[in-house]
């Protein structure tokens, strides 16, 4: 693999950092904040993922104006990733749904999506201690970084 970036904001808990983390170690990746990258570097990257906790049903907005300033490229490989309250195959298709669809329209090819539970105390919550307390955990992490091996197989060949 060559050359690979991270772009993720992590607000609350740190808990989408602390994935990205374990899969920039597999996949040897910088980790940039959306306000540390100019849309004009992404194409210098072989891969990029794209990541953020889910608000309102959505990644972060600061990775969403990224990708509406991205330019357009010819099938460049991405990744997309979140932390979120409540998770599930459906909805991880669903809250991934605008920033792949902004990807996509500008010629990036997505080849994978990840989702796991992530410490939440947004709104009401924080009146009843959260939920996903400890979440991330070592098996969020063991999966994540399960995930960022087959990133690096399927990138390799």
């Amino acid at each position: 693999m060559k050359k690979v970036l991270m772009v993720v904001f992590s607000y609350h808990h740190q808990n989408t950092e602390k994935i990205a983390k374990t899969m920039a170690d597999v996949l040897n990746a910088q980790i940039k904040t959306p306000q540390e990258i100019e849309p004009e570097e992404i194409p210098d990257y072989d891969l990029v993922g794209f990541g953020s906790g889910i608000y309102s049903a959505k990644h972060d907005e600061s990775l969403l104006g990224l990708a509406d300033e991205l330019l357009k490229v010819d099938n460049k490989n991405v990744f997309l990733f979140s932390t979120a309250g409540i998770t599930g195959k459906s909805k991880a298709s669903k809250d991934h749904a605008i920033l792949r669809e902004k990807l996509q329209s500008k010629g990036y090819n997505i080849l994978d999506e990840f989702q796991c539970k992530g410490f939440n105390t947004n709104s009401f919550l924080k009146i009843f201690g959260g939920m996903n307390k400890g979440r991330p955990n070592s098996r969020d992490i063991q999966h994540a970084e399960e995930f960022a091996v087959n990133l690096k197989r399927i990138t390799e060949t």
